[in-house]
């Protein structure tokens, strides 16, 4: 049989790296595929790129590969040297062509141990256009113009993920209102056209593909932390036209209120003087300013205030709880401080 030299198939030099490799396969598999080019001897040629790829990109084979030593022999007859005659055809292992993914007789006779029946069959599939093996191509790495045309393949893909998943931060006032969100957001994702591996016109040659997304969303009344909502048909779509689904996670993060289920807390602050002698305390709410009554001596303490919280699913509101929290005030005058000093020799007798 004939001797095929791959490292001159692929043009590459013997001591190529793994990467050097995988860069010039790409290149020839994009332009002998026999999609793109419709010259007579492109098939071939596409056949041979993806044997030489085969070899070259694995360990194993590659190093049987250049165990051959002497017997590199470019363009001659090929006998297999002492140590692989187990390989051949005629050695028990009965390989054929049609099991080996379209490999050639100088291949299987190399490397039939290590293409099994099964093993094949699992990595490879023969294109119902052409028949030849795939190896290690992949047909959308070429953009998507290209598709696989084996129904086995097409049962064993892997499903694609078409969905988005986003974080909604929301506040207090958000919940409360009717109106739908205005959600402005980026999507960033591998490229499917080339992988990730960024040598497409699609992302550019970043690997990645953004895309800005604006949604309108609707928060159901009663939604909590760490709900989650669907918006269906709002994901990534497929080039075949398929929709994923776009899920919040809802987020609730407001400066002024605290949130637990349909009830609300606030901080209100008053003044020393006012605890001790009281005060009326002017409270905005999400319904409104209301006036509270700081009741005389009061130190802490919580207030609650019924029906001025978030609304409830059967049409009602829950509670704002006013948290009471003296502070001195800052930047006193000189008078308030000598009365504070006189206040604290009063309470120091």
């Amino acid at each position: 049989m004939k001797y095929k030299d791959y490292y001159e198939v692929l043009g590459v030099k013997r001591d190529a790296t793994e990467s050097e490799i995988k860069s010039a396969y790409r290149k020839l598999a994009r332009k002998y595929h026999p999609d793109v080019n419709k010259t007579k001897d492109a098939e071939q040629k596409f056949k041979d790129i993806n044997e030489a790829y085969e070899v070259l990109s694995d360990k194993t084979k590659r190093q049987r590969y250049d165990n051959l030593g002497a017997n590199w022999q470019d363009g001659a007859n090929f006998t297999p040297p002492p140590g692989f005659e187990n390989f051949g055809f005629g050695g028990g292992q009965n390989i054929h062509f049609e099991n080996m993914g379209g490999f050639s007789d100088f291949f299987s006779s190399l490397f039939g141990d290590l293409m099994g029946a099964g093993a094949a069959s699992s990595r490879r599939t023969k294109s119902s256009q052409g028949g030849f093996g795939t190896g290690g191509f992949n047909f959308q790495d070429f953009g998507s113009g290209f598709e696989q045309q084996s129904a086995a393949t097409s049962r064993h893909a892997k499903k694609v993920d078409l969905d988005i998943k986003q974080t909604l931060n929301v506040t207090a006032k958000d919940l409360f209102d009717k109106k739908p969100l205005s959600v402005n957001f980026k999507v960033m994702e591998k490229c499917p056209y080339c992988d990730g591996h960024g040598y497409c016109p699609h992302c550019n040659g970043t690997g990645i593909i953004s895309e800005q997304k604006h949604v309108n969303v609707k928060l159901p009344t009663g939604v909590v932390q760490g709900q989650k909502i669907r918006l269906k048909g709002e994901g990534k779509v497929s080039q075949s036209g398929q929709k994923g689904d776009l899920y919040f996670t809802i987020n609730i993060k407001d400066k002024t209120y605290s949130v637990d289920g349909d009830a609300l807390t606030r901080e209100v602050e008053i003044t020393p003087s006012q605890a001790v002698f009281g005060c009326n305390k002017s409270v905005e709410t999400l319904h409104g300013c209301v006036n509270v009554k700081i009741p005389p001596e009061t130190s802490s303490g919580t207030l609650r205030l019924k029906n001025m919280g978030l609304p409830k699913k059967d049409g009602n509101f829950g509670d704002l709880m006013v948290k009471i929290k003296v502070v001195v005030p800052k930047n006193l005058s000189p008078e308030q401080k000598d009365l504070y000093k006189k206040l604290s020799e009063l309470e120091n007798k």
